[in-house]
């Protein structure tokens, strides 16, 4: 009962970890970061991502437009590009040393140890990869809220608002976050059966003994 409960926890901490994985590479690429509503043409909204900024016309449907340079991009953005890819490399080895650590995948007795070294550090990449999702959405999710609250540009300015793509990237953070520390507790909590394996032989072997000591005294 409780190797199964280990194994059902075990799968609950890779699908919630593969799907913070995937998240985070949707979040990596939707180009709806920031928003863009404007007061004289409502009709027309501006989206803004990592790669490019688009705007949306009833007439015209969606156009998009790719940033020229890479070093001409705010400092938020650039970094942020760096650690969304960071992110998903780190998720992608994560579900891979994961994957291989699982109590369901038949490796060997012997291979007990080693099963659950692979699923702690798959469990250190997921958290990694977790916060390495949740700072940049953080980051520009702060600077849009103070470059909205500035109070040196004028009222009748338009303001970047919050996009649906930060609020993936947060919860694909706090799934990545939460499916490490589910792997990270399972493997913890596991015995080491090598061990007790090595405990039964010898208590074997000194059952033997008394019987043959005891045969000899009779």
């Amino acid at each position: 009962m409780a190797l199964l409960f280990k194994i059902v926890m075990q799968s609950v901490g890779l699908l919630l970890s593969l799907l913070g994985w995937v998240l985070s590479i949707i979040t990596t690429y939707l180009p709806h970061w920031k928003n863009l509503n404007l007061e004289l043409n409502e009709m027309e909204n501006w989206t803004m991502g990592l790669w490019q900024t688009c705007v949306m016309q009833e007439e015209v449907g969606t156009q998009c437009k790719g940033f020229d340079s890479f070093l001409a991009l705010p400092a938020e953005l650039r970094i942020s590009r760096i650690l969304m890819f960071l992110s998903n490399g780190l998720g992608f080895l994560g579900l891979l040393l994961s994957g291989f650590g699982l109590d369901c995948l038949k490796i060997g007795e012997r291979q007990q140890d080693l099963k659950k070294r692979l699923l702690i550090l798959g469990g250190v990449l997921f958290w990694t990869s977790g916060i390495t999702a949740l700072v940049p959405v953080s980051w520009v999710a702060y600077t849009t809220v103070q470059e909205f609250w500035d109070e040196t540009v004028p009222e009748i300015v338009p303001r970047w608002e919050f996009g649906e793509a930060l609020f993936v990237g947060w919860f694909a953070g706090f799934s990545l976050l939460l499916g490490g520390s589910l792997l990270h507790c399972t493997a913890c909590s596991s015995r080491a059966p090598l061990a007790s394996g090595h405990y039964a032989v010898m208590r074997d072997h000194c059952q033997k003994l008394e019987m043959r000591s005891t045969s000899l005294k009779i």
